[in-house]
């Protein structure tokens, strides 16, 4: 079954490579550029919420510090057990941040095996500026670079403020994006041109949805659990 996945992204790059050489432009590089765009469309829904979903955790760092405050030291599991009670209470799903990757893994590994078994109808239309084809390592590391730097931005734009001492929080924001940049380097440079874009857009995405609801500034209701004290 994964092997028809890989023949179908073999399929879906020639077919969009087609269309590059129908506007006059026969490249693969832009072909993977509109394979990007196009996987980005079809999880745009799996985005949005994601992006709202850290938000509301960013809304919600206050209640949670009082939370670790009160019971860090005293009752360890009672401050686990209060914390996940306000994200039950806000719908908030802490694992969010990673719910987009998993569901991406697929997709990644496919477009990893279909380019490195790529048959280029023309190997001249197969590089990318200094890259001699989208099937070899980046000579320069500037792909890998970009894909670790676009993911820590990423991460900082949707890590919800005071949150560093989390252990996940600091995976997310610091060592993910240099494992991304990591293996980045060791793979063809077509999957790191996906990872750049994706995070690119995902970027512009996570900023329009930055400046629809931050500015509104919503209270969060006092006291434990989300509940307000009188």
């Amino acid at each position: 079954m994964f092997g028809e996945l890989v023949e179908g992204m073999k399929w879906l790059i020639n077919w969009l490579y087609g269309g590059t050489v129908a506007l006059g432009v026969p490249s693969y590089a832009l072909a993977i550029i509109f394979l990007t765009v196009l996987v980005k469309v079809v999880l745009y829904p799996l985005t949005h919420m994601q992006m709202k979903s850290m938000l509301a955790m960013q809304k919600l760092q206050p209640e949670i510090k009082k939370i670790q405050q009160k019971y860090a030291k005293k009752d360890p599991q009672k401050m686990q057990r209060a914390i996940m009670e306000l994200y039950r209470e806000h719908k908030v799903n802490p694992m969010a941040g990673c719910l987009l990757l998993l569901v991406q893994l697929p997709i990644l590994i496919a477009l990893y095996r279909a380019l490195y078994t790529y048959p280029y109808a023309d190997v001249a239309h197969a590089g990318f500026f200094w890259i001699p084809t989208l099937s070899e390592r980046d000579p320069y590391f500037i792909l890998p670079i970009l894909a670790g730097v676009t993911t820590y931005i990423q991460s900082k734009m949707t890590t919800p403020g005071g949150s560093v001492q989390e252990p996940t929080m600091r995976f997310m924001t610091v060592f993910m994006p240099v494992f991304i940049a990591w293996i980045a380097s060791t793979i063809a440079a077509g999957l790191s041109l996906y990872w750049v874009v994706f995070n690119l857009l995902s970027i512009a995405q996570q900023y329009i949805v930055n400046r629809q609801i931050l500015p509104a500034k919503e209270g969060v209701p006092q006291g434990e659990g989300g509940r307000k004290e009188r």
